[in-house]
């Protein structure tokens, strides 16, 4: 079974959103599985090992459900008939066939170990039991099951040897008792097998967060709001976001306070600033291949990262986000919940885990209201109107944002920072490469960012 099945994989892993290797020329796929579950339907788990032209490899996890006859309710989660010694059998996407999805939180209650998956239950609080998973559509580089109200699973798809971040992260903050995560009940390491290698995160299950609002959607309403309102300003507008982005802001003060109070910290000196001035530049050589408009912003840009390599600035770096926009948080009835502490999932995992500054973070989130203010701008990039309108409500927003951080923690982030600039800009660049790859209509967006960036600098 197994080469036939390394073949169906070959073909249909490409189409996943979470596969990481689109565009890549494949050189050979290995695959390797175990039986999680022998109850109908059958539930398997195989590590898929990705060789690529280039020489690079990649190892995604994929749990397979199987069948004896096709199943046509289950029609957009079938991967392929596999032959057996008697009779064909029906793979699906198990993260996509609701009676396969009990047995991970059965395991996690049991604190089972099954081949080379071992269940960690935190031990806080109880896990469903019983209750099938809904597989949440917007997924893009996991995959998560919502477990009724109670608790989401996230299955990390591409496999690295050690802790995941978020896992780390969660269970260090469960020390503080703060308010903005959502607790840990426990996750999943599956065995290297290679001997003396870490084993990597599979999977991790947090307190379900119900009856809330993704900080994007949020976001982007107010815009539109402000947009239909052609004679008022932002903050006269009914969906005025301001006083969400200040707590907002207070919010992620307080996760930083934390994660500086549980987790390692040091002071970042010359060598750290010119490092990080360093690898910025490098990224910024990279993308002028990918997004050649760069070179009319590159002189500022240069002299934006150059500025981060002298700066007098004090920063005391500690674990942070990572990752962090409008999209990783929600708005509950009292307050804010940050999610996704993994950090770019592109990035290695020993990247991930590096102490940086909180600075960062604050970039990330300022580039996020820049986004959602304009986004609508792509579909009228002459309207001039518009345009005013959206810097009105990015201003407004990330003033706000500012306000609430610095009240929290008593530093205002977004003050005349040198590191605070080169991180935006950083992440403009990123952003400029991602929107000539995938949405070119969409480049507009951070190329006007960097014309801003570069003309503070």
């Amino acid at each position: 079974m197994s080469t036939a099945l390394a073949e169906l994989l070959r073909d249909w892993m490409p189409h996943q959103r979470w596969f990481g290797g689109k565009g890549r020329e494949w050189a050979d796929v290995a695959e390797e599985g175990f039986l999680l579950s022998k109850t109908e339907p059958v539930l398997s788990v195989h590590r898929v090992r990705v060789t690529y032209t280039d020489g690079a490899t990649e190892t995604y996890l994929v749990p397979l459900s199987w069948r004896a006859h096709p199943e046509e309710e289950l029609s957009s989660a079938f991967i392929g008939a596999v032959p057996g010694a008697d009779r064909e059998n029906y793979a699906y996407d198990a993260m996509r066939d609701r009676d396969a999805t009990i047995p991970w939180t059965t395991h996690l209650v049991a604190a089972s170990t099954v081949g080379p998956m071992h269940f960690h239950p935190a031990g806080v609080a109880p896990i469903p039991e019983g209750v099938p998973g809904d597989v949440v559509s917007t997924e893009q580089s996991n995959t998560s099951l919502v477990y009724g109200q109670d608790a989401i699973l996230k299955l990390f798809r591409r496999l690295e040897p050690g802790l995941n971040p978020d896992v780390e992260i969660h269970a260090a903050l469960r020390r503080t008792d703060n308010k903005h995560i959502a607790p840990l009940l426990g996750h999943i390491e599956i065995d290297d097998p290679d001997q003396g290698v870490q084993p990597a995160t599979a999977a991790m299950l947090q307190t379900f967060v119900p009856n809330a609002s993704d900080g994007w959607r949020l976001a982007t309403a107010s815009v539109r709001d402000l947009y239909a309102e052609g004679d008022l300003h932002a903050d006269e507008v009914g969906g005025d976001f301001a006083a969400d982005s200040e707590r907002l802001g207070a919010a992620t003060a307080a996760v930083h306070a934390d994660l500086a109070q549980v987790l390692p910290t040091e002071p970042a000196d010359r060598d750290w600033f010119a490092a990080t001035a360093q690898a910025m530049a490098a990224r910024l050589e990279q993308a002028l291949s990918v997004v050649p408009q760069l070179e009319e912003h590159l002189g500022g840009l240069r002299a934006v990262y150059a500025a981060v390599a002298g700066s007098p600035e004090t920063v005391v770096r500690q674990r942070v986000h990572g990752d962090f926009h409008l999209g990783q948080v929600l708005r509950t009835a009292t307050g804010w919940v940050v999610l996704d502490f993994e950090g770019e999932p592109a990035r290695p995992l020993a990247e991930r885990r590096q102490l940086d500054s909180p600075m960062r973070d604050v970039a990330g989130m300022l580039r996020s209201f820049d986004y959602a203010a304009r986004h609508m701008l792509v579909e009228q990039p002459e309207d001039a109107q518009r345009a005013y309108r959206a810097q009105e409500w990015a201003v407004r927003n990330r003033g706000a944002f500012c306000t609430g951080y610095s009240a929290a923690s008593g530093m205002d982030p977004c003050g005349d920072s040198p590191l605070l600039r080169a991180f935006e800009a950083d992440k403009a660049v990123y952003e400029c490469v991602y929107e000539a790859r995938n949405r070119p209509n969409w480049l507009m967006i951070p190329l006007q960012s960097l014309s801003r960036l570069t003309a503070e600098a």
